[in-house]
């Protein structure tokens, strides 16, 4: 076996391991904590590990894994979800897929952009788990606004929540659950994926 080969297979096993973990964890209490509207989930770690870890392409794979399993909870009755789904089947899947498939694939642009101008070897690992579940955030919630705003069902949140305006219901919609899950995922993707990174000498 060649180094090239060998590398390549490495990559692919380490690909399938994160994947692995990913799909344990959407259907594990591991994943998700569950709340009236939007569920805090912690599926962001693994994504930005394999994010650092992978590279953009390997973060994409990863968030893809992530919005698949996102789609599947929408068939098994998570109550937003399931909503979205009956609204507006092809939306839905949009949102849950195409959001996340992007989350890692910046997330590794991220840390591999912050290496090269930092100074400090932790700066990178950091900032891309930081970076990872505020892009989940983002971008799911701007999928969201964009294909179901004017829906009666978020117009329902849109009046509970005292809102006049897309930004501002993104913004209270999210709460707290957004900033519980950047923390999460800060301290938790940050340290792991900074000793794998040390194991397995990332570049």
């Amino acid at each position: 076996m060649n180094k090239n080969t060998a590398q390549r297979t490495r990559y692919m096993v380490e690909l399938a391991l994160m994947s692995a973990i990913i799909f344990i964890m959407a259907f594990t209490p591991l994943g998700y904590f569950r709340t009236p509207g939007l569920s805090i989930t912690f599926l962001t770690v693994p994504v930005a590990v394999g994010a650092i870890i992978l590279g953009p392409k390997g973060g994409a794979a990863c968030g893809l894994v992530f919005g698949i399993t996102s789609l599947i909870q929408c068939f098994m009755g998570g109550t937003f979800g399931s909503m979205l789904l009956s609204i507006n089947p092809l939306g839905t899947a949009f949102t849950c897929i195409v959001p996340r498939i992007l989350e890692g694939l910046l997330c590794g642009l991220v840390f591999q952009g912050v290496r090269k101008v930092s100074s400090s070897k932790n700066g990178a690992y950091f900032a891309a788990s930081l970076a990872c579940p505020l892009l989940n955030t983002l971008l799911f919630m701007s999928a969201v606004v964009l294909i179901f705003y004017h829906t009666e069902y978020i117009q329902g949140f849109v009046e509970a929540l005292g809102v006049s305006n897309p930004f501002t219901f993104a913004a209270a919609f999210v709460g707290a659950q957004g900033m519980i899950e950047a923390i999460i995922c800060f301290v938790i993707a940050g340290a792991v994926s900074r000793a794998l990174g040390a194991a397995l000498k990332v570049a």
